[in-house]
């Protein structure tokens, strides 16, 4: 089964005639959102003073294994995410329900992405020090902008059917190689540890 993502939403009124025309705005309020949260959230991680610590969970050994493992979490839900827009794209076979897990795991990730993201501009701050903190810190702030876009163009109707695709692998690629900067590079460091 497919679905049609610029199909309109059940139980809202249709759109009158014309207002569905692509304008300039539709697409340029989300690419200002984005911009505006990454360059909003390097900036406060740049000025503010970290504090070393944010958050730390009973039985793990430190709060690197606490924001690794979130951080895995949110990348194995993101993994969902992309198996099944697959299928709600007719590019895998999936269930009925394929459009469902899809949104369930989106809000999965993104409140378990929420409390890591928070820990690293609190306790952290944005860091430059080394190439891998550098990119981790640039590529963690996009991240949340280009999900801020991606949120706002799901809620638009009559997009291009190749642009949600296209922000969504976006979206997943960036939190892939901000994962790969952190959580992967920390179990590599120190050992799958909890």
């Amino acid at each position: 089964m497919t679905v049609d993502p610029n199909a309109a939403t059940q139980g809202f009124p249709s759109p009158p005639p014309g207002h569905g025309r692509a304008t300039a705005a539709r697409y340029l309020v989300p690419a200002l959102v984005a911009a505006a949260v990454a360059v909003g959230l390097g900036v406060y991680g740049k000025v503010h003073d970290p504090t070393g610590t944010a958050f730390n969970l009973a039985g793990f050994s430190s709060t690197g294994a606490v924001k690794s493992w979130l951080a895995t979490t949110a990348f194995f839900f993101a993994l969902v995410q992309l198996v099944s827009a697959l299928m709600m794209y007719g590019k895998l076979p999936g269930p009925g329900w394929a459009a469902r897990l899809h949104r369930w795991s989106g809000r999965i990730a993104f409140l378990v992405a929420v409390p890591v993201a928070v820990h690293c501009l609190y306790a952290l701050g944005y860091q430059t020090y080394s190439t891998r903190v550098m990119w981790h810190s640039l590529l963690g702030c996009f991240f949340f902008g280009a999900f801020s876009a991606k949120m706002l163009l799901l809620r638009s109707e009559r997009l291009p059917g190749w642009l949600l695709p296209v922000v969504g692998g976006l979206v997943f690629a960036v939190l892939t190689a901000v994962w790969l900067t952190s959580a992967f590079w920390f179990f590599r460091t120190f050992g799958v540890t909890t």
